[in-house]
Order: structure tokens, then sequence, then C-alpha cells
């Protein structure tokens, strides 16, 4: 398909630099079917059913950003996937500067060595010493904001919270799984309470997710790989809950994208471990879950073709021009969309 059909205009206004207080005040649109309806995530029990399971991705972000030298360069590095016990692979910015074999100070006794360059311009970096390369990321490394965020106001004391999910648990991500950061104990103890269930997975979000597609066709779209796991007992809870008749909520993208990842052609959910490049597009069957709450993703990006996949991109188009009307606020610290396809 043509990267241009899912383009559209968003006024640098309505793109979110701080999260709602409380989290789980921000406004959400839910879209069943074609219908749309102005909500806000503390409904979100009634705007459920009972014996309805939310899958949450309890991945951590780490302090992935990085500045440090090289000689008399100045090198910036954001980690991207771990390929080893010290090895990660990195965007690296001032590359030019780079070669292979090159050792990087990133400051606070944390040096990197950068070799193998891939056609993306990324490099992987291996950390010395003996210390888990976690410690080094503490003392050196800053909250990786998004790009939108970061271009506006600079990462602060406030981001170290606001930038985790509850659920945060398993360290490796570089991007929060942003759709859970709308949540609070008050609302997960309010659905329990409503009998709907919750349950977690765990997908290593990469920087990747913030890349363009610079393709003019979605076909020559190559999407970076993602370390994720889904264990036996979460895999056998998403069947059970489907078999009773209740309705499996993927809470962000990254979610569903793992879930697709283990599913078989009969909609069973397999345990599943390793790398995903999963690239979801309309016209790719959807089998594993029944809905999806999100953000509001940007123009031209994998993750509104993943949202026009799973609802219709007529459809898709509509609920975005309506939340851009109406005063959403988009992206990481923005509101949600509860997205609930049309059976048939």
């Amino acid at each position: 398909m043509n990267v241009d059909l899912f383009d559209f205009d968003l006024p640098q206004s309505r793109i979110a630099l701080r999260p709602a207080t409380p989290r789980d005040a921000a406004r959400m649109l839910v879209v069943e079917g074609a219908a749309m309806h102005d909500r806000v995530v503390s409904d979100l029990p009634t705007a459920l059913r009972r014996g309805d399971l939310l899958v949450f991705n309890d991945t951590r972000v780490i302090p992935a950003q990085l500045e440090g030298t090289r000689g008399g360069a100045k090198i910036g590095a954001t980690l991207h996937k771990r390929e080893g016990p010290r090895r990660w692979r990195a965007f690296v910015r001032n590359a030019r500067r780079l070669r292979d074999g090159d050792a990087i100070d990133f400051g606070a006794g944390t040096t990197a060595t950068a070799s193998d360059r891939a056609e993306d311009g990324s490099f992987a970096l291996d950390f010395a010493g003996d210390e888990p390369v976690e410690l080094l990321l503490e003392r050196c490394g800053r909250m990786p904001l998004p790009p939108y965020i970061a271009s506006k106001r600079p990462t602060d004391a406030r981001d170290v919270d606001d930038y985790q999910t509850m659920f945060a648990d398993e360290p490796g991500a570089v991007a929060a799984p942003t759709a859970a950061l709308h949540f609070t104990p008050g609302l997960i103890a309010a659905l329990d309470a409503a009998g709907i269930g919750h349950t977690t997975l765990t997908l290593h979000v990469g920087a990747g997710t913030f890349l363009p597609v610079k393709a003019e066709d979605t076909d020559d779209h190559r999407m970076h790989a993602e370390w994720g796991r889904i264990d036996a007992v979460t895999a056998d809870r998403i069947n059970a809950t489907r078999a009773a008749g209740g309705r499996v909520i993927a809470v962000g993208t990254t979610s569903l994208r793992l879930i697709e990842s283990a599913v078989g052609q009969a909609g069973v959910v397999h345990p599943f471990e390793g790398d995903t490049a999963i690239f979801i597009t309309p016209g790719t069957r959807i089998r594993g879950i029944d809905g999806l709450m999100t953000n509001f993703h940007l123009p031209r990006s994998t993750l509104f073709m993943l949202v026009s996949a799973l609802m219709g991109l007529d459809v898709m188009q509509k609920a975005y021009a309506h939340a851009i009307e109406t005063g959403y606020r988009f992206y990481s610290y923005g509101d949600a969309s509860l997205l609930l396809p049309a059976k048939g």
C-alpha cells in the first residue's frame, strides 16, 4: 500500500509534553465498529465487559540515551536492542566520526567499543568492565524520551516516573509501552471489582519504533526486531478467556504485536520467546486479540498502519480527524483510544 494513505496533518499544539494528572484522567476515544464515544480512561470498567482480559507489557524502560566522546568528537548513542550480556545495538549520532574499533567514553567510568556497523547506520557497542551494564547505564544514561518530546524540552526528574508504567518489571526497553501509562492501582482495583482481569507479557521496545517509514510502499519497509516473551501461564489465560466468551484487549501496540507473533492459524496463542519483526498493515488478519487500547500515533507510522489494520483505514482516518478537531492530546504522553472492531 502507498504510505501516503496513512498521512494526516497534526497541529504541533496537539502533541502532549506531559501526561495527564492523575494518569487515568486522560481522555479516551472509544471506537466500536464505526461508532465513536468520548470518554475518559477511568471509565474503562464500564467500557469493557465482565470476563474481558487486559494484556499489559511489563517491560521496564532503561536509561538508554548516552552522550560521550571519541577523541575530540561528541558522540550520542541511543541503545536499541541487547545482543549479548555486554553488547547493545545502538543508533549513533555523529556516526561519521566513528569507526569499527573506536572506544567511546560516556563518562562516570563507562566506556564502550563500537563495531559491526549495519546498513541502517547503527553500531554494536561492547561495554567494558565487569559491572552489569544496567548499573553503568544508571550512572551515565538518561531516560530516552521520544524525539517529538525531547526536541521541545529537556528530560527532567519527572520523566523518571512519568515515562514508566505501573507494570514495569523487566528492564530492557528504550521506549515505554505508553498505553499502560494511563493505569493506576485504583483503576486496576476498579477493573478487578468489575470482573475484568489482567495479565502481562514482555516485549522490549526498541528505538526503531520512532523511525519514520521512508519507503513509498509498505511492502518495501523493514521493521527492526524486538525481543519478547509470552509464558505458558499467560498464553493459557488468553486462550481460556476467549474460550469462555470473554474478549482479549491488548494494552498497547507492543502487546498486540507480540500476541500476533505467537498466535496460530486457529487463533490459539502459544508460548513464545525470541525476536519478532512483525509488520501489521491493512489486509493482515488479526487473530489473537479482540480489541486494543492505545494512544494516538504519528502520521505515516507503522503504528497508525497497525490500528488501521485492526479497525479499517477509513474508520481510523475519521477517528483521528475527530480527535484532532476536539482537542485530544497525541503521542506518548497523550490521550488514549479504545478500539473494538466490529465482528463479522
